[in-house]
């Protein structure tokens, strides 16, 4: 969910961080695990795939070196460039993982063939990443796909469209990038679309609009998981009503610790646990630390205080901010941070429904102790010493994710043996509605 990338929208200043803001410090309580543990996690790791639902190294490519993977070395340590990368192949084997959703993300200021364009440029950059570094990765379609690979030493590489509008209002668009490889599509991203409500957008529709519960129709009829990270509570709640299938939420946290819109309320954990679903924790900083949030609107506030205050005048006001940030420390956030998330969820929606959602080189800052792909043992290790099994780690790690996408990939048999693709267009479905509430 790369927030730089969206400059329209203010928010993102929000979830990114105010530049200049600085790293928060460690603080007490805040120690690595325990190495036996790390141990334990990895071991664990050998016999069950992790599978992180969200990764946004196809488009730190595109940006760094448009897409042309004869610029980069991913088997070298990217930590090393002039833009250092959350991700490479030796990080990516320490964490142990398994199978990878490497996100394909269009911006929302893209919009028609342009939006398309981008969406089957960055589908076309997994396909070609995955083959240049074949020894490593392997394309996985389906669950069966995702266990075979891993048994086999590889990491499974998933495709995940983030932002409905890359699909320019078209079922066969969206039936095309299943055709290419998707298999989950977020369906909104900072805006809302022409038929979903998004959670950092102001309402439109009030939840899915008639041709955004077709979407969702036809997307549980072709197997593909419905993405309901980004997406406003309504959008939520309509998608629930309507879905065959489990949904995920491909990196979001909990909205009971953290009261972010990109969070997951509880009243929405809860239906997720009936519907089968998985909510896939984020290492975003801000949607994880409530206190981190308040702090980073506190600045923007201030920010914009001063600016007024000295209307003209960007030497005093910038002189008055550092002042006010060195005045103000910034909260830190770890590992302990994230399992907290962990906690709630469990605590709200069961073990069966949580995952792991990292947004990996979509993110300007990590959590202390989850700076890179390297780093998920940790994370597990610190699970282990609150008490969670061996098979609750399991359950965390891949196997959650996994049972949602069988059951997605039945249900999928089911509907096709029912139905053929939908034929429906939005003039057909949301015109009607959007004359009549003009009338």
């Amino acid at each position: 969910m790369r927030q730089v990338r969206s400059s329209w929208l203010g928010v993102a200043l929000l979830v990114v961080g105010i530049c200049g803001l600085g790293v928060p410090s460690v603080k007490a309580g805040e120690e690595p695990p325990a190495e036996d543990l790390v141990q334990r996690a990895r071991r664990l790791l050998d016999r069950v795939p992790l599978i992180d639902g969200h990764n946004d190294l196809p488009w730190a490519l595109r940006e760094q070196v448009s897409n042309q993977l004869d610029r980069i070395d991913l088997a070298s340590d990217t930590r090393t460039r002039e833009e250092p990368l959350h991700t490479d192949i030796s990080r990516l084997r320490s964490g142990g993982v398994g199978g990878q959703f490497w996100s394909v993300f269009v911006p929302v200021d893209l919009e028609g063939a342009a939006a398309v364009s981008v969406l089957f440029e960055q589908i076309d950059l997994v396909h070609r990443l995955t083959q240049r570094y074949s020894e490593t990765f392997e394309m996985a379609y389906t669950a069966a796909d995702v266990e075979r690979i891993h048994g086999a030493g590889k990491i499974a590489s998933m495709i995940g469209i983030e932002g409905g509008h890359s699909i320019n209002n078209s079922l066969a668009l969206l039936r095309q990038s299943f055709m290419a490889g998707a298999r989950y599509m977020t369906l909104t991203h900072w805006k809302s679309t022409d038929w979903a409500d998004a959670a950092t957008y102001k309402p439109e529709h009030g939840g899915l609009t008639r041709f955004g519960e077709e979407v969702v129709r036809e997307m549980n009829r072709l197997g593909m998981l419905v993405d309901l990270s980004h997406v406003s509570a309504e959008t939520m709640n309509d998608a629930l009503d309507i879905t065959a299938a489990p949904v995920i939420f491909s990196h979001s946290s909990a909205r009971g610790l953290n009261g972010h819109s990109r969070n997951v309320p509880d009243e929405v954990l809860e239906r997720v646990a009936h519907n089968g679903g998985v909510v896939m924790v984020t290492f975003v900083p801000v949607f994880l630390s409530e206190e981190l949030r308040q702090y980073y609107a506190a600045a923007e506030a201030e920010k914009k205080r001063l600016e007024e205050l000295w209307i003209g005048q960007p030497d005093p006001a910038a002189s008055a901010y550092e002042e006010w940030k060195e005045a103000h420390s910034k909260p830190s956030v770890s590992i302990q941070d994230v399992a907290d998330h962990i906690d709630h969820i469990r605590a709200k929606a069961g073990i069966d429904h949580i995952g792991i959602g990292s947004d990996f080189d979509g993110i300007g800052s990590t959590p202390n102790g989850l700076e890179d792909v390297s780093t998920y043992p940790a994370l597990l290790a610190e699970l282990l010493r609150r008490g969670y099994s061996d098979e609750d780690i399991g359950k965390i790690a891949g196997r959650n994710v996994l049972r949602v996408m069988h059951q997605a990939e039945k249900v999928a048999a089911r509907l096709r043996s029912e139905r053929p693709p939908s034929e429906a267009l939005i003039t057909d479905l949301d015109a009607p509605a959007r004359e009549a509430a003009e009338d």
